[in-house]
């Protein structure tokens, strides 16, 4: 565990990559042991025929995942996190200042409700 007074960076580092494994890990044993028990259906059983559908679910899933965290990873898109979050702020505030200059749009008075 890192020190205390360790730099904010290396300490979401070392969380980021706990929190990582904690999740994975599980979620990488439960895939596999679902992909095996799939094959085994497969090749063991004359009906096993039904099992191609989901091994070939589970493969091009997982590929599409792969493809995904490539490309985002190679676009930059884990180098700046805080960037969105700015972004985002940045034009909040330029919709506000565009929605404050524009004149209320008038409405007929609407009778009252009996």
């Amino acid at each position: 565990m890192p020190k205390p007074n360790s730099p904010p960076g290396r300490r979401n580092l070392v969380i980021t990559i706990l929190f990582a494994v904690a999740v994975l890990i599980p979620s990488l044993y439960g895939f596999s042991g679902k992909f095996v028990e799939f094959v085994a259906v497969f090749r063991g059983e004359s009906d096993g025929v039904f099992a191609i559908t989901p091994i070939v679910n589970y493969l091009l899933a997982t590929l599409g995942f792969f493809c995904l965290f490539g490309w985002a990873l190679f676009q930059g898109m884990f180098s700046d996190i805080e960037r969105p979050k700015q972004t985002f702020l940045d034009n909040e505030e330029w919709l506000d200042q565009q929605l404050a200059a524009v004149p209320a749009v008038r409405r007929p008075p609407q009778p009252p409700a009996s």
